[in-house]
């Protein structure tokens, strides 16, 4: 059973092994400074290079997205650090299975050898599974090293998440990609038959993940062709539709912009042609759908509180269709937003409240209204005199909630528009009403 736990080199050493390797296989990493991308975490000064530098190695939780070196980097990082290393996904591995692993790292770590245990899927273990690696990670016979695509703050158990440093691994940008890219090259001994705009949707098409890239360049290192091939061949060989446009470039955010202006304008037409125009070009829907969202809080705000969960739900509604069909549900999201009353009311207001707080630095809250939890921060005036405001005349006790020195400002400012309008009426009927109160 070890032999499906422990990761050896022993494929390697098999005659013909290594021309029969994937492509992604062969360019594995030996040392960390190999790994292409991911500088925020492997850095001199990042939080792996400081461990490393420093010998204290914690437990990590590795949470990004397929093909950026998650299993990678946690291989190299027992390579590194002399921890034996052994790798099992949490999609097929079940309780027996994990005590057998606890049990062979027991083992040897009485042997005088740690164990670095890089566990794949991490979130699809049940909250119960997850409890069972902590005792072995208080008592030091694992060192914990989780992967996972999803939010970990949703899917992991707090245990988990406050005896581990969670690392955020991102996309492999588009130099990175062609980085990758010739280092293929090299390893394969040719150029890949493509010309430079087929070259640049390769890559495109592979959306920041290196693991696709590779595959993806197997594939087109195999063509014998007569001449370099263009992006619309390379599209029809791989059935992958090509991006008409660099999705990284100066069109791509020329376009974005004209999309985001055209709904600050209230121009549905406008709005409907820059979107068409974005998907036709091979844009993500995804990428489409946060900044349609993004646009709800930015430019709508509460002048019309309903734009954000209309965003919300065609991100997800085109979420369960994809495409083409999801792609509607953005549609109808995008004219929404145009037709709109606008207001970037919180948004002016949220970028003072935070000038202010850096103004302010540290100043504590006013003591009438923070908690006094123990006698001794009860004699130092914690909590007295605050006023409860479900006791006060018209529920609103007019109290003061900044912090003392700190003349009150006036950060909300909202718009004649929309429902802002009535939440206008209400911000200054409360103005008025705790100028009376304290006066």
């Amino acid at each position: 059973m070890a032999d499906l736990f422990d990761s050896g080199e022993d494929a390697k050493s098999q005659p013909g092994a290594e021309l029969n390797r994937p492509l992604a296989d062969r360019l594995r990493p030996q040392t960390l400074s190999e790994v292409i991308g991911q500088a925020q975490v492997l850095g001199e000064e990042a939080p792996l290079g400081v461990m490393l530098s420093s010998g204290s190695l914690s437990s990590l939780i590795f949470w990004g997205p397929p093909g950026v070196g998650k299993t990678t980097i946690a291989r190299l990082l027992a390579r590194e650090t002399d921890l034996h290393f052994v790798q099992i996904s949490a999609i097929f591995t079940g309780v027996p299975d994990l005590r057998k692993v606890f049990e062979a790292a027991k083992i040897r770590r009485q042997n005088g050898q740690g164990t670095l245990l890089f566990v794949d899927e991490i979130h699809r273990f049940n909250k119960a599974q997850q409890d069972g690696f902590l005792p072995y990670m208080e008592d030091g016979t694992i060192l914990l090293v989780g992967a996972t695509t999803e939010n970990p703050s949703f899917e992991l158990n707090a245990a988990v998440l406050s005896r581990s440093q969670v690392l955020v691994l991102e996309r492999l940008s588009l130099v990175d990609l062609e980085h990758l890219t010739q280092r293929a090259e090299q390893e394969l001994g040719r150029a890949l038959p493509l010309d430079g705009e087929a070259r640049d949707a390769l890559q495109e098409m592979a959306d920041g993940d290196g693991r696709t890239l590779l595959n993806l360049i197997e594939q087109v290192a195999a063509w014998r062709v007569q001449a370099p091939l263009g992006r619309d061949a390379l599209a029809t060989r791989l059935m992958r539709r090509a991006a008409k446009y660099d999705k990284t470039g100066d069109e791509h955010y020329n376009l974005i912009s004209a999309l985001h202006k055209s709904i600050r304008g209230s121009d549905p037409d406008a709005a409907l042609y820059w979107l068409g125009r974005m998907l036709e070009g091979g844009e993500d829907p995804r990428f489409l759908a946060r900044r349609l969202t993004m646009m709800s809080t930015e430019d709508i705000g509460l002048a019309d509180p309903q734009a954000n969960t209309v965003c919300l739900n065609a991100w997800n509604t085109y979420e369960r269709l994809g495409s083409p069909e999801g792609e509607l549900a953005l549609a109808n999201a995008a004219v929404y937003l145009a037709l709109a009353p606008k207001s970037n009311a919180v948004y002016v207001g949220i970028k003072a409240a935070r000038r202010l707080a850096k103004e302010t630095g540290s100043a504590p809250p006013p003591k009438h209204i923070m908690n006094a939890p123990t006698k001794l921060m009860s004699e130092q005036g914690y909590g007295a005199g605050y006023a409860y405001d479900h006791d006060a005349e018209d529920g609103f006790s007019g109290q003061n909630y900044f912090p003392e020195g700190v003349k009150r400002p006036v950060l909300y400012q909202p718009v004649e528009r929309g429902f802002e309008r009535e939440l206008k009426r209400r911000s200054e009927y409360f103005a008025n009403l705790r100028l009376k109160r304290n006066s």
